[in-house]
């Protein structure tokens, strides 16, 4: 399947999602159908290679494309896009990183037919490496993962698994035993209860105030059988290559969100448009501004990457501000619109909560800033990518 024909499947998709929007954004949990007509659509290919009849020949080559597609997702809905946006971001770990040096201590090539295997035969992955108290850095993890005979076991306790139950494949980070770094697990959750029977247990269903239908819940892991990612030890290169892709594509689904919203505020606004009051106008105006830079952060974002060179600081910046200015537009939106965007079955409520995840996704606000300054000079050669 072509890139473009995914996006226009996916595009009668979301026109459909939209028709549902008021019962849609009242969902607390995910509708697996949903993933079944995405999977028909050809969503699923966003995460295997061209070789293998995927979207993805290559970080400058395909980031566009497959981050559109995700951008076309969420007008119509917010919390499918971004369940369904993690499944080629984990996957750009093997992706954007085809060849490694060979190793006696991995088999990256196999792990990589493996885990497209699994895509081809209909997995969606997601991932649940964030825990409490870690501040989203994954390097702080404090979960351990010991080798016994048969496999590795982690332990720990993770949240933010967005896909919970829905996902097939989880990506997440482990002290391996004997070592003192966090390393990269993926965990194999297909099928498996959250009882504590097979080592996962429910510890706090998601009950956000945004993205309510993401499943994004808390689990606690206890001996639970994961695979290690095959280039052992070099959790931050993996994290280099891939990190450019996975922040544009979270900035995708957060402006498809902000274009929706804007959309149907400047609908119900122009018929009433010159009886505004100043206050309102100047709002609006700043609104529209907001929008629009979101827009131009997200397509310096797309033209980092396509230059061919790092980019990994560009994509930080423009996550992090479009991150700024999505909260700050709806802000703006509802206040001109009024107190009835409090209620519960106007949309823009939803909207703006939904935009706030972009923040909170990796990296989160904290570690987001701490690589902004370590990215604003450098002794030699100055300001980086």
């Amino acid at each position: 399947m072509s890139a473009e024909s995914v996006r226009r499947a996916v595009e009668k998709l979301a026109d459909n999602f939209a028709a549902d929007r008021s019962e849609r954004q009242m969902r607390t949990t995910l509708a697996r159908e949903d993933f079944g007509l995405l999977a028909e659509a050809g969503l699923q290919t966003a995460g295997l290679p061209a070789e293998r009849d995927g979207l993805w020949h290559s970080l400058p080559e395909s980031t566009r494309s497959i981050c559109e597609i995700y951008r076309i997702l969420a007008h119509g809905d917010s919390s499918v896009a971004l369940v369904c946006a993690m499944h080629p971001a984990v996957l750009s770990f093997w992706l954007a990183t085809p060849h490694v040096p060979e190793l006696d201590t991995g088999d990256w090539s196999g792990q990589r037919t493996a885990v497209f295997d699994s895509v081809e035969q209909g997995a969606w992955w997601g991932t649940i490496t964030s825990e409490p108290g870690s501040g989203g850095d994954v390097h702080r993890s404090r979960a351990v993962a010991r080798r016994d005979a048969d496999a590795w076991r982690l332990s720990g306790q993770k949240h933010f698994g967005s896909g919970s139950g829905i996902t097939s494949y989880m990506v997440t980070t482990a002290v391996p035993d004997g070592e003192e770094d966090a390393d990269w697990f993926y965990v194999p959750v297909e099928g498996n209860p959250f009882d504590g029977s097979a080592g996962i247990t429910l510890m706090a269903p998601w009950d956000g105030h945004g993205m309510r239908a993401t499943q994004s819940h808390a689990l606690a892991f206890a001996d639970c059988p994961v695979e290690r990612f095959a280039w052992p030890g070099h959790l931050d290169d993996l994290i280099d290559a891939a990190a450019p892709f996975i922040g544009t594509l979270f900035t995708a689904v957060v402006l498809g969100i902000l274009e929706t919203a804007t959309a149907a505020a400047r609908a119900q606004l122009a018929p009433k448009a010159e009886s505004l009051r100043p206050y309102e106008q100047v709002e609006w105006a700043q609104a529209e501004l907001e929008a629009w830079t979101a827009e131009q952060a997200y397509e310096g974002m797309l033209r980092a990457i396509e230059s061919g060179n790092p980019a990994r600081g560009a994509a930080l910046r423009g996550k992090t501000i479009a991150a700024q200015l999505a909260e700050s537009c709806l802000l703006r939106i509802c206040r001109v619109l009024g107190g009835g965007t409090f209620a519960r079955h106007s949309p823009f409520g939803h909207w703006f909560e939904d935009v706030r995840a972009l923040g909170f996704l990796r990296p989160p606000w904290g570690l987001a800033y701490d690589g902004l300054v370590a990215d604003s000079w450098d002794p030699t050669t100055g300001r980086r990518s």
